[in-house]
């Protein structure tokens, strides 16, 4: 390892190339054990690329969501505790849910209600 002092006063460290991949593994390792540690604790979720895909592409997240989850939008519905025909016109965009609707919809979609808008 060398150490190199720049004009503004900076420390710049050079490795080795091993040395430096050695750490950016090690990096990589202890990221991908808090994703498991959070996805064996119910924090976060696995996504499958089927709907990834197409929360990416912009369609509704509540309808992804729905799917992902199995449910119809009457199904939802109920379970939220709002009419379907109001699911109906905030899946479509024709009406923003109001927050209290929302955060039904999230809590039966196990989402937060970010992941929603």
């Amino acid at each position: 390892m060398q150490m190199i002092k720049t004009p503004a006063g900076e420390t710049l460290v050079v490795l080795p190339l091993a040395e430096y991949e050695a750490l950016v593994d090690q990096a990589d390792i202890a990221a991908a054990d808090r994703v498991r540690a959070e996805i064996a604790a119910d924090r976060d979720e696995l996504v499958p690329a089927e709907f990834a895909n197409r929360l990416i592409a912009g369609e509704n997240p509540i309808r992804v969501y729905r799917a992902l989850r199995g449910l119809s939008a009457r199904e939802l519905a109920e379970k939220a505790e709002i009419s379907a025909p109001y699911l109906s016109e905030i899946e479509s965009g024709k009406k923003d849910g109001s927050l209290s609707a929302m955060r039904r919809i999230a809590d039966v979609l196990k989402v937060d209600l970010d992941d929603l808008v």
